[in-house]
């Protein structure tokens, strides 16, 4: 049984930072367990509200559903008593239902609902596929807004008004009128996420929108950095916020557009960086190069 129910787990979610935990590998793209239980084992010791397992920082679009059940029991194992787990379903809606009711048996808390793979999508089949995920588990549900998953405000009012375990709508778009329009309608039923990548850039302007949290990727290999920028965030502190943007965050966003995909290869950089080496990215995402390797270990320099 969920140790949360869907609106404690809202509440939780809002409440704090998330940490979306890279997933390591050997050499040979192998899933290596011990190496991801101490991460997070690491990661655990700083004030975080949620761990999200695997997301896409945790690779889960390279995974085999298999890994994807043996990353989320082992970061249920590894999570302390108080820290929701939210596991992850995706694909077409029939493996998504398979997937979500899976993470329920393995232990999470919740489901973060990631885009259907490949197809063009509609609004009537976005409302049916979160529908039969939600009617597929007890747990509380998050719908990731990003590529294919588009949701407009009256699906979502939809959703809200037909499931109470559709709890959380992360954003991956910059749709700022839906966000304002989901925070006026339902402020009291959603909590929204930031979920752009390296969203601290974003963190102050969305929690005017109510996104009381985002998804950390830089957490992996600056998890103090990363919490004490949150804590500007919340106190509305301006001038920490983008002092701290100006020496860390932006330069290194400067790295991570040089490549598609380097938004999630960059964070295992960091962690290389910061000396707690994580594995290469798997195919098709590509690793930075040595000379990118060089210039961010230099920039991590400042945050650990």
């Amino acid at each position: 049984m969920a140790r949360f129910s869907p609106d404690d787990l809202r509440r939780v979610l809002g409440s704090g930072l998330l940490s979306f935990p890279v997933t390591h590998t050997t050499a040979d793209y192998a899933f290596d367990e011990p190496a991801y239980r101490t991460h997070l084992q690491r990661l655990t010791g700083y004030d975080v509200a949620g761990l999200f397992a695997p997301g896409g920082t945790g690779e889960f679009f390279s995974l085999t559903h298999t890994e994807v059940e043996t990353v989320l029991r082992a970061t249920v194992a590894e999570a302390p008593e108080g820290l929701p787990v939210v596991g992850a379903a995706g694909y077409g809606t029939a493996t998504a239902t398979a997937m979500a009711r899976q993470a329920e048996e393995s232990g999470a808390d919740g489901i973060l609902l990631l885009p259907p793979y490949l197809t063009e999508v509609g609004q009537e089949g976005l409302h049916a596929h979160v529908a039969r995920v939600c009617a597929a588990t007890s747990l509380g549900v998050v719908v990731y807004h990003r590529a294919n998953a588009r949701f407009t405000a009256g699906t979502v009012a939809r959703l809200v008004a037909e499931f109470p375990n559709f709890v959380g709508f992360k954003d991956g778009v910059c749709d700022i009128d839906l966000m304002a329009t989901l925070h006026a309608r339902h402020g009291d039923r959603l909590v929204l996420i930031g979920g752009l990548p390296t969203a601290e850039t974003y963190a102050l302007p969305y929690l005017e929108l109510g996104a009381t949290t985002y998804s950390s990727a830089i957490f992996n290999f600056a998890p103090r950095w990363a919490v004490d920028f949150y804590a500007a965030v919340r106190a509305h502190d301006k001038d920490q916020v983008y002092a701290r943007l100006r020496e860390f965050v932006l330069p290194y966003l400067a790295i991570r557009d040089r490549a598609p995909g380097y938004a999630v290869s960059i964070v295992k950089a960091g962690l290389t960086a910061s000396g707690h080496p994580a594995g290469p990215v798997r195919p098709p995402l590509t690793d930075l190069t040595e000379a990118e390797h060089a210039e961010l270990a230099e920039l991590v320099k400042k945050v650990v």
